[in-house]
């Protein structure tokens, strides 16, 4: 029996293109999906008179791998993961590797990790990043679990992936367990307040400055000629110029209602769990949340005052303070994803490349960008750089750009527009400069109300104080920790 160098399982359309791309750098892969006549389509269809062949049960899939077997599944995150390894691990033998191409959360990552080397096998929980015609194309690929399987992989991986200029792959092993799938969260966590800083831009143009969809496809042009080139401003730009079959924009036909899958809101969670800032993400989370309450927006629109539209300025001037605004806001969004990735390998222990990781984000990926390659040349210089912000570039072009986002918040807030990624940028950028915060007082009213205890300024740090605020209080303390 002919002998396929890699297995594939899930037949949906992310898992067709990363087989034929796979196929077309010289892999041989063998291919089943739980609905079998998916097989006989593909196998017929897309891949006819390709190297690659169709399995039609797990254990025939097993049986067609070259050892050590690799399987990988593309399948939706959950159970479905859960119910294929539980079916696969009796089929496969010690040091064969299983892995895990779909969204999956990090922690499921870290429980399967652990479940499959406890039975005498490899696990790789993979990110992959670029859509339809990335997994075609050339994806971002970010692969973390059992360490010594990535040797058997990297060949593969490497060779699908998408390649920036100098030839480098968008694909290296980011770290044991989870943090693969972790990478990929905050990935598309950022990819969420991009976006939505994007709409913001567009919503202010539209609203305030009145421009066409036409004049818009040009702004967005010209922005993507600058230090804004990036894929999410690239096809904002052409989705700008699209027409309906009536010759109207087709952007002002959709319903104003956003869906999402859940990799954002994982992300903020784990900010949470954190403890980091993720203002901006979670706002473009948020920003879903609201759009998604249509009906209530569309009776309270009818109900609750605010201002009229009034815009006195230089049309033009405005549109440069919103490049500013936006770039701004943006290396704002990356500083919160790289202070979580941060605090996140120091909770479970991975060793992460930060610069690497900007690299593996420059090519294939949604948030690929010409930005990009600015955050690697900063971690190049440090790599132990506390904050994007504090890079001397990207102080540089703070500097340079903070009067801009404080303009566009500003007109935004006196017209009534909706921007909360951009207030929230705005936002984390005066809070991380300001030397004293007003935390002072918020510790006095815990004090106050629950003998929480605070830090005096006179005093050592870790040295906690209770004060008897209302002299019938006493002098007994709770416990300090933080949660």
């Amino acid at each position: 029996m002919k002998k396929y160098d890699i297995g594939l399982v899930g037949l949906a359309v992310m898992g067709e293109n990363l087989v034929l791309n796979m196929e077309s750098k010289g892999f041989s892969v063998a291919v089943y999906n739980r609905t079998t006549e998916k097989v006989t389509d593909f196998i017929e269809g897309r891949a006819a008179g390709r190297n690659i062949g169709g399995a039609y049960s797990l254990t025939e899939l097993v049986d067609m791998l070259k050892k050590p077997r690799k399987v990988m599944l593309m399948v939706k995150a959950g159970t479905a993961v859960d119910t294929l390894i539980d079916n696969l691990m009796p089929l496969l033998d010690k040091n064969d590797i299983i892995i895990d191409g779909g969204n999956s959360n990090f922690n499921d990552t870290i429980r399967r990790t652990a479940k499959v080397e406890e039975n005498g096998l490899l696990y790789i929980g993979t990110g992959v990043s670029g859509g339809e015609e990335g997994a075609l194309l050339g994806p971002s690929i970010m692969p973390g679990g059992s360490r010594e399987a990535w040797p058997h992989v990297k060949g593969i991986f490497q060779s699908i992936a998408a390649k920036v200029e100098d030839g480098s792959p968008c694909c290296e092993w980011v770290g044991d367990n989870g943090a693969g799938h972790f990478v990929k969260m905050v990935h598309n966590g950022i990819e969420y307040g991009d976006m939505q800083l994007i709409c913001e831009a567009y919503q202010i143009m539209k609203v305030l400055l009145g421009l066409g969809a036409d004049e818009m496809h040009n702004v967005f042009s010209e922005w993507n000629k600058g230090e804004l080139d990036s894929y999410l401003i690239e096809i904002t730009r052409d989705i700008l110029a699209f027409r309906d079959e009536d010759g109207e924009p087709l952007v002002e036909k959709i319903l104003d209602t956003a869906g999402q899958k859940g990799t954002g809101k994982w992300t903020g969670i784990s900010a949470l769990n954190e403890g980091v800032p993720l203002t901006l993400i979670v706002e473009a989370v948020f920003a879903r949340c609201l759009s998604a309450m249509k009906d209530e927006r569309v009776a309270a629109s009818k109900i609750l005052g605010g201002p009229g539209i009034s815009f006195n300025g230089d049309p033009g001037q405005f549109v440069s303070d919103l490049e500013n605004a936006l770039y701004l806001a943006k290396i704002v969004s990356y500083a919160q994803g790289y202070t979580l990735l941060k605090a996140a390998a120091a909770t479970y222990g991975w060793d992460l490349n930060y610069g690497g990781i900007a690299l593996m984000w420059r090519g294939g990926c949604i948030i690929r960008s010409a930005f990009l390659a600015k955050i690697k040349e900063a971690y190049d210089r440090d790599g132990k750089l506390p904050n994007l912000l504090l890079d001397p570039f990207f102080k540089d072009k703070a500097d340079k750009c903070h009067m801009g986002l404080r303009k566009v918040v500003a007109a935004a807030a006196m017209n009534g527009i909706c921007v909360p990624s951009f207030s929230a940028a705005l936002s984390y950028y005066d809070g991380y400069r300001t030397e004293t915060l007003p935390a002072n007082l918020l510790q006095a009213q815990r004090d106050y109300f629950g003998a929480h205890t605070y830090e005096r300024v006179d005093d050592e740090r870790g040295i906690f104080h209770h004060t008897d605020w209302t002299g019938h209080g006493g002098s007994t303390s709770a416990s300090t920790y933080d949660v």
